[in-house]
């Protein structure tokens, strides 16, 4: 006997309620964000500050982050064909992988011109570097009220509103680098702070790149363990004999699935149903695993 289980109908549709919200969010901060990043990359090139052209690359990144999460809201809403069963959900994952690597060049390259900048410093426009570091400061603080408010319902959006966090901060450290340039004329600080920067763009790239190639090699998700999993329905459902076979992936971003062989005895025949229930009820409520294909077996 076989079993599917698809997410319930009542959350799919409360899902398209908030989405169309949250799109028009993330349309308004990548305006604000692609915005202020045009004007870093011109205050880069007049001020010569290389602390500003890291942070636009910064802001790019983010700008790119609010886009495949825009993009998400738009896939999450089409519906599979008959050929692509699961729909368009790992375009998501394949656009942060390239955005992934496309991060380690940029960094390379920044962290490369803070090294010779560092051996050959040269002279920075510290005001108008403040100047324009309080623009993106403003920008990333606008971006961070504009998603707010759908932080709590969309995890997608939850994690572009982390990495406008992350470039808030950045951008408080270039103003006061930018402070200390203008009272000091160390312009030694600018590549340091770009380095810095490189070094905060590699971290989370890294991390991108490592969450992208484990939804593609289809590996459980974090903090998922099978024989946990296991466990815990064995010990909720005293009917279950033994559990073989079992495993769980991510289809995209915190959307999971897992397939099962469940032995039941089989004078629990006529309850199998309700054992389904159970099961899924448990495997939603526990571990969000909405989609499960379940294989009993029955032992005499």
């Amino acid at each position: 006997m076989k079993h599917t289980h698809r997410p319930k109908q009542d959350s799919i549709s409360s899902m398209h309620e908030y989405r169309g919200v949250s799109k028009n969010r993330l349309v308004l901060a990548m305006l604000v964000t692609g915005s202020v990043m045009v004007i870093e990359v011109l205050g880069s090139l007049i001020t010569g500050s290389l602390a500003l052209g890291s942070d636009a690359s910064h802001m790019f990144t983010h700008l790119f982050a609010l886009a495949i999460s825009f993009a998400a809201v738009i896939i999450a809403c089409k519906e599979p064909c008959h050929h692509r069963t699961y729909g368009f959900y790992r375009a998501e994952i394949l656009a942060a992988l390239f955005n992934s690597i496309f991060l380690f060049v940029v960094t390379a390259y920044i962290f490369l011109q803070g090294i010779e900048r560092l051996l050959h410093p040269q002279p920075v426009l510290g005001l108008d570097m403040l100047i324009v570091a309080l623009f993106g400061l403003a920008a990333n603080g606008l971006s961070i009220l504009i998603l707010r408010g759908s932080v709590r319902n969309d995890l997608n959006v939850k994690g572009a509103f982390l990495h406008m966090f992350a470039d808030a901060v950045s951008s408080v450290v270039i103003i006061f680098g930018a402070i200390a340039v203008s009272l000091t004329n160390w312009f030694i600080i600018d590549p340091l702070l770009a380095i810095g920067i490189s070094i905060l763009i590699l971290s989370w790239a890294w991390g991108l790149f490592k969450d992208s190639v484990n939804i593609l090699l289809e590996t459980a998700p974090k903090g998922m363990n099978i024989n946990e999993i296991s466990y815990e329905l064995k010990k909720a459902l005293p009917e279950i004999e033994e559990i073989t076979d079992m495993h769980v992936w991510e289809i995209t971003s915190n959307m999971y699935s897992l397939t099962a062989h469940v032995s039941i005895n089989a004078s629990d025949y006529r309850k199998s149903r309700e054992i389904l229930d159970k099961i899924n009820d448990l495997l939603s409520q526990k571990y969000s695993i909405e989609h499960t294909t379940i294989q009993f077996a029955l032992i005499s």
